[in-house]
């Protein structure tokens, strides 16, 4: 019997829209508390300070602007899958940018502003099925905006660990269609279905070549939370690292995702 097949995985517009701009509003309202101090202290990204990460986080919505203002790609040659495989090849490029947007933009919150104005007008004038030329390839301008959930759920945390007492929130449509998103990539890196990963609330995927599982309990489990899971797929925290905290339970023999791990940087 062939292997059943997969359902893509499908997101509503409207609400990855409401996700987008909510997440981008608690970056924004929190930036505008940020002290010189706090915005000059050193991040996990490197050498990047908060500034920097800032400024880089007005670039997630930037971007796809700056997209929209190109010509139009023929057709479309990437899926919303193929995005999380393709950002580790432009880390050198993005963090360029992120410091010359911090030394051009004195004042970041007036810069997030105007990104958000730019991203609006562009989400208004343009339908969902507008090819875009990414860094994956050509792909709808509604899958590019799924994926400014997980780059504002990421830089999010990035800032919360990076200034004591921030405590930015999370939307939890947006923090859901993140783990989403990283969790459907991991069934792609690793296809099969002897182990499934669970991500409560938002996520239960089965990954991994082996026995695959048809009742009962199965044989081999990863369970964490949706934090801990966007932390290990881009390489926030290590996989030993969350299991010695207790922060991922991993159970059966093909239930060790650390030589998958990160997915994306």
């Amino acid at each position: 019997m062939p292997p059943a097949k997969k359902r893509t995985r499908t997101y509503d517009p409207a609400k990855i829209r409401t996700a987008v701009f909510a997440q981008f509003g608690n970056v924004r309202q929190a930036v505008g508390t940020l002290t010189p101090d706090q915005s000059a202290l050193p991040t996990r990204l490197g050498d990047w300070t908060v500034r920097e990460l800032v400024a880089h986080i007005g670039t997630v919505l930037a971007g796809v602007s700056r997209l929209l203002d190109e010509p139009e790609p023929a057709r479309q040659d990437a899926t919303l899958l193929d995005w999380p495989f393709a950002t580790r090849a432009n880390s050198d490029a993005i963090a360029g940018a992120a410091r010359r947007l911090a030394e051009q933009h004195p004042d970041l919150s007036a810069f997030l502003a105007d990104v958000e104005q730019h991203f609006t007008a562009g989400l208004d004038t343009y339908p969902g099925t507008r090819l875009l030329a990414s860094s994956a390839g050509a792909m709808p301008l509604a899958d590019c905006v799924v994926t400014r959930t997980v780059e504002l759920v990421v830089h999010t945390d990035d800032l919360n660990a990076a200034v004591p007492g921030l405590d930015i929130p999370y939307d939890r449509q947006a923090l859901a269609a993140a783990t989403r998103l990283l969790a459907d990539a991991l069934a792609v890196k690793a296809p099969g279905a002897s182990t499934e990963v669970r991500i409560p609330p938002y996520a239960v995927v089965q990954c991994v070549e082996g026995p695959r599982h048809t009742r009962g309990t199965p044989p081999n489990v990863v369970e964490t939370d949706p934090l801990t899971w966007i932390r290990l797929a881009t390489g926030r925290v290590p996989w030993h690292a969350a299991l010695a905290d207790a922060k991922v339970s991993a159970s059966g023999e093909r239930a060790d995702l650390g030589g998958l791990l990160p997915l994306m940087t």
